[in-house]
């Protein structure tokens, strides 16, 4: 936030307020032993209004008392009792040893004065060190460099009992955590802000009851500040925002500085004063850069930039903050561009130049519906970002709110990179409920068609005094933009949790600390683990083989525009079921399931990569896409994967060929078993009747050879077998050629077809009348030939 904002009143004591993550009342108003003047109690978490810090009665009554003017210094009235022995004391020591006092600090002086030519600490005027490994070494508007040799601070202590409201980054497998709050003890009620350092490796595999977890020096220059957002190129991290303690109280001291931390050189740089400039849908530039507290902060590492949206600011963020003047809350975005980067969409850079060694500002107010009254102010977010769609991707803002009003997610607030402008998206599908707090990563399917948006956990406020949080894990895939609930039924899940982070790598979402509410005593180590791939909660991290150093699918390997975190990622079944394909991509489903009407989502697509398998096949090939929405700068993003051969996916041609053959193989076999079936069934009944006729004589056998003639018989159940084992129609065509032998008594002789017949029917049927069994091999080399003795019988 860039706005000049109303100055300290002279005097004014700092007023009270509850950490947002507390229940009603648990945390209450404390003078903290120090001499202030008792603070008014806060009520609810948020506030905007002009009574956002509410007097109770005590308060009031403290007030009136006059306590304040016995806690200022230690003067009394002068013409007390107390004061004139005093007075009188104090003269009679003096006249009876006038040295006492003066000569100890004559000492003193001279011991100061000599350490005064011989410190280290001083090296130059104007120069001074605050000695600390990662300490600070301050020169106005210029970023300086601090030893780490000065002076070994203490390492972080790696075991504690809750944590929450921290900042996180995640580096080239390495999870960094800085600050926030934390407690030792269930019990622990005050002290809990930090400024502790903190890795956790994630090149390797662990238990999560044992993660790799190491302590850091704690740095002296950056504040110990929670709800902040901790930003990081690929070889810096940059610390931006955050809230000062309440317990007990600290407020900012000093403008902001920009807290950057070298990694390879394991040392802090501080920015000081840093101004904004001017650019697309920006401030007119030059205003100074102020601290936001409980804002959404997201970080792009391919292009170079990290944003922080909305939040609030009041005397626990900002520097020169009137303790009188009621919390505001944020609708508009700040924007840093990483020293060395590029940004068209800053005025002084948009020749293709590179922010220097203080980085480059930008504080977006008017971009497109953000300028108007139905976008609205929110806190405690989250922001994920989705490459494509746009030249320079898209930006999507989730949960939040104010102490009025929460940002329901049946339509989302969808931020065009390039053009820096707002648009709104709806969803499809049953959202989740409003909350704030959650934690969001996003996974790229291997060939880019799908990019599936994780948000975990977050707390409902309302009541206020009652909040709750919630352990469900949701999943809003893009570009169908519809919400899917992920069944973690049966599973050993961590408790619900607010205030978390979560980070993405090698297709798992790792999520450290959290708000655990009153329920739970401690939450120790406190950091979990869920497959992202299989969507369970899973007992240990598991490092995959392979992946390049931001971790990318290795489709999109060394692609600028590929998604970090996503190395081993498959589309789960669950999302496959509404938006289709397979585990590497393919989706069917291409646009929105609500058609957009403008923006990125009208206009651009997803960037589609080409997957290759093991041994060399393609399974996914389509040209990259080029990017829309009114984009300002120079078109569609096209990676490596733009240069995909667009010729005939030879892979999908013989998968189709094959499938073909198959599916004709498998209907001739179960044609032919259909056909031996009905063939073998025929020869068994002949074989039946052939004994019954053998026993009762030569009439019988007649008679079942060449039929009886008798029109009772030929005429009874026709098309079926009757009592005699012969057809209705088999009947009839032998009444119809011999009705004059059976007026004779003469036996009928047997219909043997037309002279010259096929041979292969005649021996069909003598096949059958000889007692040789047909066989399902023989069907299958002669089909013909058993049909025909179907069809005949």
């Amino acid at each position: 936030m860039a706005d000049a904002q109303p100055s300290v009143g002279n005097g004014s004591p700092p007023a009270g307020r509850l950490s947002y993550f507390k229940e009603l009342d648990i945390e209450g108003t404390s003078d903290h032993n120090n001499n202030n003047a008792t603070r008014p109690q806060r009520r609810v978490r948020f506030k905007s209004k002009s009574d956002i810090f509410e007097v109770l009665d005590s308060d009031t009554e403290a007030a009136s008392s006059g306590e304040d003017q016995v806690k200022i210094g230690v003067w009394v009235a002068a013409d007390s009792p107390m004061t004139t022995t005093k007075a009188n004391t104090l003269t009679q020591s003096r006249i009876l040893q006038p040295w006492s006092r003066v000569f100890p600090i004559t000492i003193v002086f001279a011991i100061f004065l000599i350490l005064l030519h011989i410190s280290p600490l001083i090296s130059q005027a104007g120069t001074v060190a605050i000695g600390a490994e990662a300490g600070v070494i301050r020169v106005p508007r210029d970023p300086v460099l601090v030893e780490a040799d000065l002076d070994k601070r203490q390492d972080t202590p790696t075991v504690v009992c809750t944590r929450w409201a921290h900042q996180s980054a995640l580096v080239n497998g390495t999870l960094y955590i800085y600050g926030g709050q934390a407690t030792q003890d269930p019990q622990q009620a005050n002290n809990t802000w930090n400024n502790d350092f903190l890795t956790v490796d994630l090149t390797k595999t662990w238990n999560i009851g044992s993660p790799t977890i190491s302590g850091l020096p704690q740095p002296s220059g950056p504040p110990a500040v929670s709800l902040g957002y901790l930003w990081n190129s690929l070889d810096s991290l940059f610390l931006y925002g955050g809230e000062y303690s309440s317990a007990p109280t600290e407020t900012p001291t000093a403008p902001f500085s920009l807290w950057e931390y070298a990694i390879s050189s394991s040392s802090w740089i501080q920015h000081s004063n840093p101004t904004t400039s001017s650019g697309t849908n920006s401030d007119p530039g030059g205003a100074a850069v102020q601290d936001v507290a409980e804002g959404a902060g997201i970080t792009i590492p391919e292009l170079g930039r990290g944003y922080y949206f909305g939040g609030h600011q009041d005397p626990y963020t900002t520097f020169g903050w009137a303790q009188w003047f009621p919390r505001v809350y944020i609708k508009s975005m700040i924007e840093f561009t990483f020293p060395g980067s590029t940004n068209t969409a800053i005025s002084s850079m948009s020749n293709g130049q590179t922010a220097g060694s203080d980085g480059a500002w930008r504080n977006i107010t008017q971009g497109g519906i953000q300028g108007g009254d139905g976008f609205p102010e929110r806190a405690d977010g989250v922001l994920v970002y989705v490459p494509g769609y746009g030249a320079e991707g898209i930006l999507l803002g989730l949960a939040g709110g104010t102490n009025a009003t929460f940002d329901q997610m049946n339509v989302i607030d969808v931020y065009d990179v390039a053009s820096s402008t707002w648009y709104t998206q709806p969803t499809n599908g049953t959202s989740p409920s409003y909350r704030v707090d959650p934690c969001a990563v996003a996974f790229s399917a291997a060939d880019g068609s799908s990019t599936n948006v994780y948000m975990y956990g977050g707390q409902d406020l309302i009541p206020a005094g009652q909040q709750v949080q919630y352990d469900d894990v949701w999943i809003l895939t893009i570009p169908a933009f519809t919400w899917i609930k992920a069944d973690t039924s049966g599973q050993s899940t961590p408790g619900a949790r607010a205030g978390h982070t979560c980070n993405a790598w090698d297709a798992q979402m790792v999520v450290v600390g959290g708000y655990v509410g009153q329920n739970q005593s401690c939450d120790y180590p406190g950091i979990y683990v869920f497959d992202a791939s299989e969507l369970k909660w899973v007992n240990q991290f598991t490092t995959l083989t392979g992946g390049d150093t931001e971790d990318q699918q290795e489709s999109q390997s060394k692609n600028s525009t590929g998604l970090t975190g996503s190395y081993g990622y498959q589309v789960p079944a669950a999302v496959q079921v509404v938006i289709g394909g397979q585990a590497t991509g393919g989706a069917t489903v291409t646009a929105p399931a609500v058609t957009a009407t403008s923006g990125p989502l009208a206009t651009g697509k997803p960037i589609i990569y080409t997957v290759t398998a093991s041994n060399g096949a393609t399974v996914t090939e389509t040209a990259s896409p080029q990017g829309g929405g009114g984009s300002s700068g120079n078109g569609g993003t096209t990676g490596s994967s733009s240069n995909a051969k667009s010729g005939p996916n030879i892979a999908a041609i013989v998968a189709g060929v094959i499938a073909g053959l198959l599916f004709i193989v498998c209907c001739y076999l179960g044609f032919c078993a259909w056909v031996y079936r009905r063939q073998l069934q025929l020869y068994k009944n002949h074989v039946a009747m052939s004994q019954r006729a053998a026993v009762a004589g030569p009439n019988e056998k007649t008679a079942f050879m060449f039929g009886r003639g008798s029109t009772e018989n030929s005429s009874s159940r026709p098309g079926k077998y009757s009592t005699d084992q012969s057809s209705g129609p088999s009947a009839n065509r032998s009444s119809a050629l011999n009705s004059s032998s059976h007026e004779s008594g003469v036996p009928p002789m047997p219909s043997l077809g037309p002279v010259g017949g096929n041979s292969t029917t005649n021996s069909s049927t003598e096949d059958l009348m000889t007692g040789v069994e047909p066989s399902f091999v023989g069907v299958l080399l002669n089909p013909r030939r058993s049909l025909r003795v179907i069809n005949r019988d």
